[in-house]
């Protein structure tokens, strides 16, 4: 039970980074018909967001180092917590979690000019010519980060407060030998928090609502009078957003580096396609689950029975659905059959 319990959560975790980038994957799909192959860029840049403000918030300088007294010695500290040494240390340990509100605008502003300016050319081209410009334009926003940041993997703390790990045994009355990251349970209630705002958000607002019947029907929206392009810009950008986030929030869990984009987004165009093209509930069903069963695919018990069988487990699964339900878990009729 503790291995499983373990698993369980290992999955749910990893499923909710899936899940997150896998969402704003069908978002640009079902709103735009676009195949974006940038969005693990956008999952990257998300990740260097929070990587660039620890870089700001940690430049340092030189100060006396009032622990030597016979001679004159100096240390560097960061310029924040010389100038501030009250609450200057305190935004330097929490430099993850305020790089939310770095990554927003920033984000919004990256969706919104890759879709004005590039995205909206495709988006009546045929879908090999949208793969190929979006996984051009990924392989140039990554050398971008690997020219500005170096190759190297740069770690990023969580909080002092959460770093250490919850005794979740306790909880569900396993005993005291159960313990688990505090960080990555911050990690899941996040994604499931965006989720959830992501979902409430196209089915309770008016915006939502009009977005939902552009996917549907986009002529007769535009008949209406109301400007559906521009709306179909913004919730680009809010999938822009979506990946980022999930960059930001991950990198304490898996220090980033310029490759990190492309090696989510193998593994969420599979979640994709395992949902159902264009099933926004079917994404984030099939990230959680395969993120669940990849955890226990790599358990050494399994692993020892069937060698590699975390590496393609995810594949298995999606070649299982695809010859059993073409159209993926909850995929809809007529999404890429033309």
């Amino acid at each position: 039970m503790d291995a499983i319990l373990l698993q369980i959560l290992n999955g749910l975790d990893k499923g909710g980074a899936y899940a997150l980038i896998a969402l704003g994957l069908t978002l640009t799909f079902g709103t735009l018909g676009v195949v974006n192959f940038a969005h693990g860029a956008l999952f990257m840049l998300g990740a260097f967001c929070a990587v660039s403000l620890n870089q700001l918030l940690t430049l340092s300088t030189k100060v006396k180092d009032e622990s030597i007294t016979f001679f004159d010695a100096f240390k560097e500290v960061p310029i924040l917590e010389a100038k501030f040494p009250t609450w200057g240390p305190i935004i330097v340990d929490y430099s993850v979690p305020l790089s939310i509100i770095v990554a927003i605008p920033v984000m919004l502003l990256i969706g919104w000019i890759m879709e004005r300016g590039l995205i909206r050319h495709f988006y009546k081209r045929a879908h090999a010519d949208q793969i190929l410009v979006t996984f051009g334009l990924a392989i140039v926003l990554q050398e971008i980060i690997k020219h500005f940041y170096g190759a190297n993997p740069i770690p990023q703390l969580a909080p002092a407060a959460v770093a250490t790990s919850a005794n979740i045994g306790a909880w569900f009355g396993l005993g005291d030998n159960i313990v688990y990251p505090w960080w990555r349970l911050i990690y899941l209630a996040f994604a499931l928090l965006v989720i959830g705002a992501a979902f409430a958000f196209l089915r309770f607002t008016t915006f939502g609502m009009v977005v939902r019947a552009g996917m549907q029907d986009r002529e007769t929206v535009g008949l209406l009078g109301i400007d559906i392009e521009r709306r179909f810009t913004i919730v680009f950008a809010l999938a822009a957003v979506c990946a980022g986030l999930a960059g930001v929030m991950y990198t304490p869990i898996l220090p980033p580096d310029y490759h990190i984009g492309m090696d989510f987004l193998v593994l969420s165009f599979v979640v994709v396609v395992v949902g159902g093209m264009g099933s926004l509930g079917g994404a984030v069903a099939a990230g959680f689950l395969l993120g669940i069963l990849q955890s226990f695919a790599s358990m050494t018990e399994v692993k020892s029975i069937i060698p590699g069988i975390d590496q393609i487990i995810i594949y298995l699964v999606a070649v299982v659905v695809l010859l059993t339900m073409p159209r993926g878990l909850m995929g809809r009729k007529g999404v890429m059959e033309d």
